[in-house]
């Protein structure tokens, strides 16, 4: 397997588009109960736990773009072939491949328990995995320049869901969110810890830096694009605490979509079955960035073409889906995915860095020995 990567203009793409990848990879089924998840943390607190995450997703973000430019146009597996050498680099990128389809499968169940939650108690598992991997097998056939226009259009297409926050915005009762820093330094950093699974995505920048053009220009939109994530969330995440009291919160799953029942319209009895059923076009990216990771990590890993990897993957997502219908499973295997993210996205760059300097540094010194 080659260190480097070689991009064709055909699937190159300007930096502009990685705030859109990121955020719609972000925001997906996480954000749906993450206040809940926060408060039993760091309760009236939360909102400072979501900027201590944001920090420290920018902290991670900059060192892992200081990994990925000692490299002249490579990715996580050409990074971990060149330190770890081609047996153990495969091995560790196979993690990173097992890793997607866990989060993949674990937003494609999730959406599926929403639906049949609130929409149809009775339909059938396997037959919305169905639908839903249609649509991801169609946008990823299309190759990774329709994936990045399905993540555009649909972050354009799906932020007219915010203003339907707006009633219970203005009902919001400030005194919930006093006392601050009622919390202590330890729960504020749990509460940062229990945003995990919402703010996950960001590892994609491993995958998608050598398809950029200008890579001089990553910086910025990979910033704004977490920076908008956590704007989102911290709306959600304010509101649902100054709404709720802190029982009724606690008690709520998805807190974001009660918060929804609330806005009436005259014309429209159940507003929550509408923002569910559109919920989809905020998932979809999610699923197609990620199922396009896996093909694209089984294609420069074992070179086995994208269509086969796409086909044979869909095919048991949809499969395991009809057996995954008990909402406890669905719940801890998010949680299992959410732990996994910690350590994949979180602390692996840290682990990473050193260890591609050393690389660095020994590969000088050697070039230095040839020429004396």
């Amino acid at each position: 397997m080659d260190i480097n990567v070689k991009a064709g203009p055909k699937t190159e793409i300007r930096a502009f588009y990685l705030f859109f990848i990121i955020s719609s990879l972000q925001l997906g089924v996480g954000i749906m109960g993450a206040p809940s998840i926060v408060f039993m943390e760091s309760k009236q607190d939360s909102w400072i736990s979501v900027l201590i995450a944001f920090l420290i997703i920018v902290f991670i973000l900059f060192i892992m773009l200081y990994i990925l430019k000692q490299y002249e146009n490579t990715d996580i597996f050409g990074i971990q072939a060149d330190v770890f050498g081609q047996w153990l680099g495969k091995l560790l990128g196979t993690v990173y491949i097992i890793y997607f389809l866990a989060v993949l499968f674990s937003v494609v169940t999730t959406y599926i328990d929403v639906v049949r939650v609130f929409i149809f108690p009775e339909v059938s598992p396997f037959l919305l995995a169905l639908l839903l991997m249609s649509l991801v097998t169609y946008s990823v056939l299309g190759g990774f320049r329709v994936i990045v226009g399905v993540c555009f259009l649909f972050f354009i297409l799906t932020h007219w869901i915010l203003f339907l926050l707006i009633e219970p915005a203005l009902e919001i009762d400030w005194t919930h969110l006093q006392p601050v820093m009622g919390a202590s330094i330890t729960e504020l950093f749990k509460g940062a810890k229990a945003t995990v699974y919402t703010l996950l995505g960001f590892e994609i920048l491993f995958f998608v830096y050598p398809f950029i053009k200008n890579k001089e220009k990553v910086k910025l939109p990979v910033i704004l694009a977490v920076g908008w994530t956590t704007v989102i969330i911290l709306i959600t995440v304010i509101t649902s605490i100054g709404f709720f009291s802190p029982d009724q919160l606690m008690r709520r799953e998805w807190p974001v979509l009660n918060l929804f029942k609330i806005q009436t319209f005259s014309f429209i009895e159940r507003l929550d079955f509408v923002v569910v059923a559109g919920w989809m076009m905020v998932i979809v990216p999610n699923i197609v960035i990620l199922m396009w990771g896996i093909t694209y990590g089984m294609k420069r890993l074992y070179q086995i073409p994208q269509k086969k990897t796409l086909y044979i993957v869909s095919i048991l997502l949809v499969i395991a889906s009809a057996f995954m219908d008990n909402h406890f499973q669905i719940y801890s295997f998010t949680d299992i995915v959410a732990r996994s993210g910690f350590w994949v996205g979180y602390i692996y760059p840290l682990l990473l860095l050193p260890l591609v300097l050393l690389k660095k540094r020994w590969r000088r010194k050697k070039g230095r020995g040839k020429g004396v």
